[in-house]
């Protein structure tokens, strides 16, 4: 029995025992509040937001997913090109109003601080929440900052976010750079402390080096693959097969301009994706990602998905990109979102996507949210 295997049934009995416990401490009355949720698969999102809209909340469907709460700083790089960086004092300030947020609607979040807590927000009829950063930038001045972060609900972090930083390489920085010396020590970190180790948007060598590093899952919450899109923001297939050999999953995202060459996407690429990742890596290794707000890119949305318009403000970071050298950004773009999954109910129209292309139901029950859950309860407990 190999790694994937193990974790596989180990998850398995751990979620049984989750339900069963989650159960016995959900009140009678509460849990006459178990709603149609239970009769559908279950949906889980890996990387959206917190919206403005909380009835968003309720209306996408879900029943958890991993929001990016962190903030921004414009900083400029040595080249003159900007770079957003998600640093402490931002982020400690985001995570604060988040959370506020959060708890002025009750009946709509749970946040989640341990994978058992969707079972447990499923009998609630509330939508369970984990916290993410996109980039360990946040983490300034030693891994101190990091328990803070976790103590007030971080359950996953990023390495970096496009570009190298003091742990990690970035996947739209050259020369394929990977972990530092920090950046090992945070990956120990983030084990001691049971968070999800997100290698989104890092570099391939330090992607190789974290799984190498980590001794449980490892994950990429939103990413696409490069064997159909080479792009240096997709990921190799080595990379996809070692994350599923950990016990992770790879999140394919709604980003259209990175996963079909195309000038028409149409969601049909999106499920490539998703079938090219199951035949190389198993259908315990994919899931559903999405990078945008719950209700879709708003912009695209004001334009009627019109993605001439939709994409104006994106061309020249893309173009900046193309003039250093990275890997696919050469070839112009001009789409960022399918239109046919822009849209809140995009969990809806996968699923009967993943129908229409054959996947058996099973798989799909994995692809829409069970292999999320059987990570989270994994990792976080």
């Amino acid at each position: 029995m190999n790694k994937r295997e193990f974790l596989k049934a180990l998850s398995s009995m751990t979620a049984v025992a989750a339900l069963g416990a989650c159960s016995s401490s959900v009140s009678i009355a509460e849990q006459g509040k178990v709603s149609a949720l239970k009769k559908r698969r279950l949906y889980i999102d890996g990387l959206s937001f917190i919206p403005k809209e909380h009835l968003d909340v309720k209306a996408s469907e879900l029943n958890a997913y991993i929001a990016d709460i962190s903030d921004i700083e414009a900083i400029t790089m040595a080249d003159s090109s900007t770079n957003y960086k998600r640093t402490y004092k931002a982020c400690m300030a985001s995570i604060k109003r988040h959370l506020k947020s959060m708890q002025e609607n009750p009946d709509v979040y749970f946040l989640a601080s341990k994978g058992s807590d969707i079972a447990l927000a499923n009998e609630l009829d509330k939508c369970a929440v984990f916290l993410q950063i996109q980039g360990a930038d946040c983490v300034e001045e030693d891994l101190n900052q990091l328990d803070e972060f976790y103590d007030l609900g971080l359950r996953a972090l990023q390495l970096t976010h496009h570009y190298n930083n003091v742990y990690a390489g970035g996947a739209l920085s050259k020369g394929n750079i990977g972990l530092s010396s920090r950046g090992q020590a945070l990956i120990e970190r983030l084990e001691q402390k049971r968070m999800l180790i997100d290698l989104s948007h890092s570099s391939v060598a330090s992607a190789e080096q974290t799984l190498a590093l980590a001794k449980g899952p490892v994950v990429q919450t939103h990413g696409a693959a490069r064997a159909i899109v080479n792009n240096a923001r997709c990921t190799p297939d080595h990379v996809i097969k070692a994350i599923a050999d950990s016990g992770g999953v790879f999140g394919v995202f709604m980003m259209s301009w990175w996963l079909t060459d195309s000038n028409v996407p149409r969601a049909e690429d999106y499920i490539k994706h998703l079938a090219h990742i199951k035949n190389i890596a198993g259908a315990q290794a994919v899931a559903i990602a999405n990078d945008y707000p719950l209700r879709g890119h708003e912009k695209a949305l004001a334009s009627g998905n019109n993605n001439d318009l939709a994409i104006e403000g994106y061309k020249s970071w893309w173009q900046s990109n193309g003039d250093k050298g990275i890997l696919g950004f050469d070839k112009d773009v001009n789409h960022i979102v399918i239109p046919e999954l822009n849209h809140i109910k995009r969990m809806r129209s996968i699923e009967h996507l993943l129908e229409r292309a054959k996947f058996t139901s099973d798989e799909i029950d994995l692809v829409m949210g069970e292999n999320w859950q059987r990570v989270l309860v994994d990792i976080l407990g």
